[in-house]
């Protein structure tokens, strides 16, 4: 079950679309495009006309080597814009760490907060989501973004990402939020080597056996482009991995995932639309 608040984003039967601006000059994707209000809000309106459901806003790059930014150099940077795009009638969540800005963007009209750490980096997000009633997305996570890479190892990369998403969620139901406003987040690409993805990925039925909706964030990352690589073993460019973005959005959808982030929004659309299909066999 999820709440009302989650069920209406989106259409019934079909994957969530979430799409993302990065309102960093760093993000691997997309660094220092949207750092202007106006251009991310002109942004955000187009990635709903091409079909996102909900647009998701963040002021700090979580990019592998990625180093913090000041609490308030986070809000100056989401805030116009959330309220903005709100103003223009469009769901968005926020992207952030902290449970200040968590609190901040959700008065501006954020409806969900996406939480990288799961509520680990700040102690005070998880009772303050519970006091601003909304939903939260928990990634599984084990380090911050310059440190990350140094956690790799795992003995079994399923279980135990499974293992402390279930602690997450547990945490979060002590803290007051409701089971069915808690969203999991297996973290690809977060202390994790590309067999790790894709393992997790091939499992997601693990992940939904633990009865929360699942969101999968793969979009661009460097684990499509270590597959995509070319003879000479260099990695397909970021500007270059929307097509295995959009097959990986389909496969998830077609296998239970509750919604995809994702930075280009039509070709996923369509993915996640022909995997409803699939699943359904065209009846709905």
């Amino acid at each position: 079950m999820i709440d009302e608040q989650l069920a209406r984003i989106g259409e019934p039967g079909r994957a969530v679309v979430m799409g993302v601006i990065n309102a960093t000059p760093d993000s691997f994707s997309d660094g220092g495009q949207f750092a202007d209000a106006d251009a991310a809000i002109s942004f955000g309106e187009q990635l709903v006309r091409d079909g996102a459901d909900i647009i998701d806003v963040g002021g700090e790059s979580t990019r592998p080597g990625a180093t913090r930014v000041g609490t308030d150099e986070e809000l100056s940077r989401i805030v116009p814009i959330i309220s903005g795009l709100t103003a223009r009638g469009i769901r968005c969540s926020v992207d952030t760490m902290r449970a200040g800005v968590a609190a901040q963007a959700v008065e501006a009209g954020a409806e969900l907060v996406n939480d990288v750490s799961g509520g680990l980096a700040d102690a005070a997000m998880l009772t303050t989501v519970s006091d601003l009633g909304v939903p939260i997305v928990l990634m599984h996570w084990r380090a911050p973004s310059d440190e990350m890479d140094n956690f790799t190892h795992y003995d079994d990369v399923v279980a135990e990402v499974v293992l402390a998403l279930a602690a997450r969620r547990d945490a979060a139901v002590a803290a007051g939020i409701s089971p069915d406003r808690i969203v999991l987040d297996p973290g690809l690409g977060f202390a994790k080597l590309a067999s790790h993805n894709w393992e997790l990925l091939r499992d997601l039925p693990a992940l939904s056996a633990l009865n929360q909706p699942v969101l999968i964030g793969a979009s661009r990352k460097r684990f499509l482009g270590a597959v995509l690589a070319g003879l000479d073993g260099t990695p397909r460019p970021v500007s270059d991995r929307d097509a295995a973005t959009h097959a990986v959005s389909a496969l998830a959808a077609a296998n239970g995932a509750w919604g995809v982030r994702v930075h280009e929004v039509a070709g996923t659309l369509d993915a996640v639309r022909v995997a409803r299909a699939w699943r359904e066999g065209g009846a709905w």
